[in-house]
């Protein structure tokens, strides 16, 4: 049954067109985002184009995606009746010129400004001017993306966190320039896809990527000044924090030179704030080739199955030192420092009022799988002593990183 979502309030002449539905889905971008996406759309019941710019990549895409459902079906967690509907629904188109006339285009390309601005300039020219356009950009400015798109109103961004198929989350991006009644109508629309989606305006890497970047800084700044060694700070955040992950390995998971990119976009887009700077430890590891598991050698070293290697480079946790940094000096302490700057980046951003507490408690907790949201770990420590905690981290190492949030203390997430 083809999904029906109710359209954008046609009262607002303003912000909603008349006649604005979303119909077929488009999706620009052939490689695994783009794949999972129309999988999703598929799945939720539209009929989808698939395009990409590379010859024969979007049909070799709708053969994967076929893969991925086959293997739901022998998973039982599909029936075959419906893969075949799904899979039925998706086809691969050569051009953006082949594309029919959508409800919604997403475009699902590499991070890459100028490609993205000539993609929706062109989608605006062959689209209709109901047509919502979305971008799935971790962290480009909305606004520059609908740059020289005649109704930026309708561009904003859904960005779906990877594997799309199976991640519940989606960050749904306004730009200053984009409609309300948009924004309502892709929330509703994800929603009904299954997501969980959550809203934030767009600022230098949104929820998800902005708040996360103390997990990886402190991590490595420590290491650097050698106040642990990597496996015992990841081994303290994953069994005393509860992170799925240790901050040091998670990133050769991610891949250093993603991760690094990461966290310089957010950095150049606030102006070189210090509180992003990237650390020299990660710059040297990706400059000497140390990329993480898709390399074998990051932070650790890993085995061609890639488990971590036999090497001295993998490890074992020093526990007597996790015991004595644990419950010490804030500025040795490496799950007391982190989630002290994870709170503090949070509340920061729901105070400049671009995503509200929950959403950012709900994004952080199924983007990256956090055992808590920030916001409500600093309420269970108190903002109050947060507060305390960075300002001794920011006498500690004066220069701008610790500054502590006025919101810690200024009682309005209390």
């Amino acid at each position: 049954m083809d999904t029906d979502v109710t359209e954008p309030d046609r009262t607002n002449k303003e912000t909603a067109h008349e006649g604005s539905s979303f119909g077929p889905v488009g999706v620009v971008g052939a490689g695994a985002m783009g794949a999972g996406i129309a999988q999703v759309a598929a799945s939720a019941g539209h009929a989808v184009a698939l395009v990409d710019a590379v010859p024969g990549a979007a049909a070799t895409a709708v053969e994967r995606i076929g893969s991925a459902l086959s293997r739901l079906v022998d998973k039982g967690r599909l029936s075959a009746d419906d893969a075949t509907a799904v899979l039925q629904r998706i086809t691969p188109a050569e051009s953006i010129d082949e594309l029919p006339h959508c409800g919604l285009v997403i475009e699902a390309v590499p991070e890459d400004l100028d490609l993205k601005r000539r993609i929706f300039a062109e989608l605006a020219d062959r689209q209709p001017p109901n047509t919502v356009l979305a971008t799935n950009t971790s962290s480009i400015d909305i606004d520059d993306v609908a740059d020289e798109v005649t109704d930026p109103e309708r561009v904003l961004g859904l960005h779906f966190f990877n594997p799309p198929p199976v991640m519940k989350l989606v960050e749904v991006v306004h730009g200053e320039r984009t409609a309300d009644a948009y924004v309502e109508h892709a929330v509703a629309l994800m929603n009904a896809w299954g997501k969980t989606p959550v809203r934030c305006r767009s600022t230098p890497g949104f929820i998800v990527n902005r708040v996360a970047r103390p997990f990886y800084g402190e991590a490595q700044r420590i290491v650097e000044a050698g106040i642990a060694d990597a496996a015992t700070v990841d081994w303290i955040l994953r069994e005393k924090g509860g992170f799925p992950m240790g901050p040091l390995e998670l990133t050769d998971f991610i891949g250093q030179d993603v991760n690094l990119a990461v966290g310089t976009s957010v950095w150049e887009q606030t102006g070189r704030d210090e509180r992003y700077t990237p650390t020299a430890f990660q710059q040297e590891l990706v400059e000497a080739g140390r990329l993480g598991r898709k390399s074998g050698r990051g932070i650790y070293a890993y085995a061609a199955d890639g488990s971590v290697g036999a090497s001295a480079e993998a490890g074992e946790p020093d526990l007597e030192l996790a015991g004595r940094l644990v419950g010490g000096p804030i500025a040795t302490d490496p799950l007391a420092r982190t989630l002290a700057m994870l709170v503090n980046e949070a509340v920061d951003l729901v105070a400049r009022g671009e995503a509200s507490a929950d959403d950012v408690d709900t994004a952080m907790r199924l983007g990256t799988r956090y055992p808590k949201g920030p916001i409500a770990w600093g309420r269970e420590i108190g903002f109050d002593v947060v507060a305390r905690q960075v300002a001794e981290l920011d006498e500690a190492y004066p220069g701008g990183r610790y500054r502590p949030s006025p919101a810690l203390t200024d009682g309005s997430l209390s």
